[in-house]
């Protein structure tokens, strides 16, 4: 059914309550998540013809695949649209404390087959589809990975808002809008060579513009003392962009509950010159225009000159300033008091890109809000906390501290502050270590001065943690030693690095997962994944042990179809797999793992022919893509 506007409004009618995580299990959720498009073939069928008339302008006898795929993602987007209203309004309704995911990249991969299993809804869409001459498995592969992300970083990030949705947190991440993405790699000769990546040349449907969601995001310009207040400083600038938003779901396995990435892109309409380009002076016209869109257009560009760097300064700071202005504004719609607010945000930076959050909320609770330096930095500290992914120093970002101060004049002042007032707190508990100053401090004495973020942010969040055990207690005896002494070793936590089961299981190995439904009794391992001991008890039981190696077979066998039918080397798919696919990078892992390989080629050209014979067949499998700027 729809709902009407006078009906949804009584349905989520009554005063806000007090700040709770809620429930999908509560009945007034349930009340109100019925109004949903019937799931019977019929309709089914009726709202795919729908897109494929009304949204592509296609008749039956002009319908391809592509067509057929995007017509079905539409249909599934409009259910998911439904309940991501919902979802909303029932968080706004309860006054529910929500997560904020901050991070420079998502890697999501793709979604139309992960919302059919989450909306249960696969097989009737594929019944739809072979009814209309086309298979699920044929249409899922038109859609294109969303390149959004590059790393582990990013599919940590991904899966995290995925896990959030499955378990009922009102969770949302925050992230960028590339156009081109990182690059599309092609080896060429042995060589990496990079090309755009024009993923959002075809609709996308995953995502949902949102025009009415922008903010203004300065750069540059000068500081002026407010005549209302000399304590406070105006920042002035001609430089003003606007960040648009994109919605894009993210569907709960088992629940009503929908997740959201938000996702900024620059709006550029305001900055075309219209004298300039009747004067005919068109690329002047367009100047703005072009300065505006690059700031979103790659993910990671190139930081190899002093241009590159200015950007990528410039790009995190957009994706902080606006996550910032859009997490205030919804809770200024709450009417609670300041002081409440950690009681109702919690923003988790994902690294260092996102650390310019920081100075950027001390900065609008103090200079637009009003508030004093100590209630602001209570607020600060308590709303963050800081995920550290690399023990390595060389990998540590670092601003200079000119061209932080160019670009973002009132941030360098605010970081200076910032660096002060916890250097004399430091110089408090130990007095006359000037060596522990210089090691801890925010800014790094070198030629030029440069900005530690990792350092910034560790003293701006209440808690930091690691993404394994090991990893945890190396950066503790490390790079935060002196943290740890200063602070306190407990608020330093680990949070190991966890998959999402729906993915990595029940969507990529279909085979594998129908035998744990059968062993478990029930789906419900899906989103319970230590359900799956159960399969312990088949350990002895030889059926089920040939059923569950065919399974792993069969996964291999597709994998060597496709290397044969992506690159032309056929593989021994009765081998050993041994997989690695990671960004590529001289410290990374692959690098011991390639040099055992060459390792072990050598031992067996050393072999007799009757002792070679006796070893392991071996494929290793490297795949991932080096930064467009690492030469080596």
């Amino acid at each position: 059914r729809v709902v009407s506007g006078a009906a949804l409004k009584e349905l989520l009618a009554g005063s806000a309550g007090q700040p709770k995580t809620p429930s999908h299990g509560d009945a007034e959720f349930r009340d109100y998540t019925h109004y949903e498009l019937p799931r019977d073939l019929v309709t089914i069928k009726n709202t795919v013809i729908m897109h494929l008339s009304a949204t592509f302008l296609r008749t039956p006898s002009s319908i391809d695949s592509a067509h057929a795929y995007l017509a079905s993602a539409f249909a599934v987007r409009d259910r998911l649209l439904q309940r991501w209203n919902l979802t909303n309004e029932y968080h706004d309704r309860i006054n529910a404390k929500r997560i904020y995911y901050m991070s420079l990249e998502f890697l999501i991969g793709r979604t139309f087959d992960n919302a059919l299993l989450a909306l249960n809804l696969r097989e009737e869409y594929s019944k739809v589809l072979g009814e209309v001459g086309f298979k699920l498995e044929d249409i899922i592969d038109e859609e294109r990975d969303a390149a959004l992300g590059n790393g582990g970083l990013g599919r940590l990030a991904a899966c995290y808002v995925d896990s959030m949705a499955c378990k009922d947190y009102p969770g949302w991440g925050y992230g960028l809008r590339y156009k081109y993405g990182m690059f599309q790699q092609q080896i060429i000769n042995g060589y990496q060579v990079e090309a755009p990546d024009c993923w959002l040349d075809t609709p996308n449907p995953w995502e949902f513009p949102r025009p009415d969601v922008t903010y203004p995001i300065k750069f540059y310009g000068h500081l002026v003392h407010d005549p209302t207040n000399p304590k406070r400083f105006k920042w002035e600038s001609d430089v003003v962009y606007d960040a648009m938003a994109f919605d894009v779901p993210v569907p709960g396995y088992g629940t009503k509950n929908v997740g959201n990435i938000r996702l900024w892109s620059c709006k550029t309409n305001h900055l075309f010159d219209l004298n300039k380009f009747n004067s005919g002076d068109y690329a002047g016209a367009t100047g703005g225009q072009v300065a505006a869109q690059v700031l979103t257009d790659v993910l990671y560009p190139n930081d190899n000159t002093n241009e590159g760097k200015e950007l990528r300064l410039r790009q995190e700071y957009l994706f902080c300033s606006a996550t910032l202005q859009d997490i205030i504004a919804r809770f200024k719609k709450t009417g609670k008091p300041w002081v409440e607010m950690p009681d109702l945000v919690a923003i988790q930076l994902n690294d260092t890109h996102p650390t310019l959050g920081v100075p950027e909320l001390m900065r609008i609770l103090i200079d637009e809000e009003g508030l004093e330096w100590d209630a602001a930095w209570d607020i600060t500290k308590r709303v963050f906390a800081f995920t550290n992914h690399t023990i390595l120093p060389e990998a540590m970002e670092k601003w200079p501290v000119p061209m932080l101060d160019k670009i973002l004049p009132r941030h360098m002042g605010i970081i200076y502050d910032i660096n002060l007032f916890f250097l004399q707190e430091v110089e408090r508990m130990y007095p006359n270590d000037r060596d522990l100053l210089r090691r801890i401090s925010v800014i790094e004495e070198s030629n030029p001065q440069q900005v530690r973020m990792a350092y910034l942010a560790c003293v701006g969040s209440h808690k930091v943690n690691g993404v394994a055990a090991i990893h945890s207690d190396i950066i503790k005896q490390t790079i935060f030693s002196d943290f740890v002494k200063v602070q306190g070793e407990d608020k330093f936590i680990n949070k190991t690095n966890g998959v999402s089961p729906r993915r990595w299981m029940n969507e990529c190995n279909p085979a594998m997962s129908s035998l744990i439904t059968e062993v478990v009794g029930d789906n419900s391992w899906i989103n319970e994944l230590t359900k799956i001991k159960a399969i312990e008890t088949k350990v002895n039981d030889a059926d089920f042990r040939e059923r569950w190696w065919a399974a792993k077979q069969q996964a291999k066998d597709r994998l060597a179809e496709y290397i044969l039918s992506t690159t032309g080397i056929k593989v021994n798919p009765n081998a050993l797999f041994d997989i690695q696919v990671k960004r590529i990078h001289e410290y990374k892992r692959q690098f011991m793992n390639i040099l055992s390989v060459i390792y072990r080629y050598g031992q067996l050209k050393k072999m007799a022919a009757e002792e070679r014979a006796k070893q392991l067949h071996r494929v290793v499998i490297f795949a991932g893509k080096a930064a467009s700027g690492y030469w080596v």
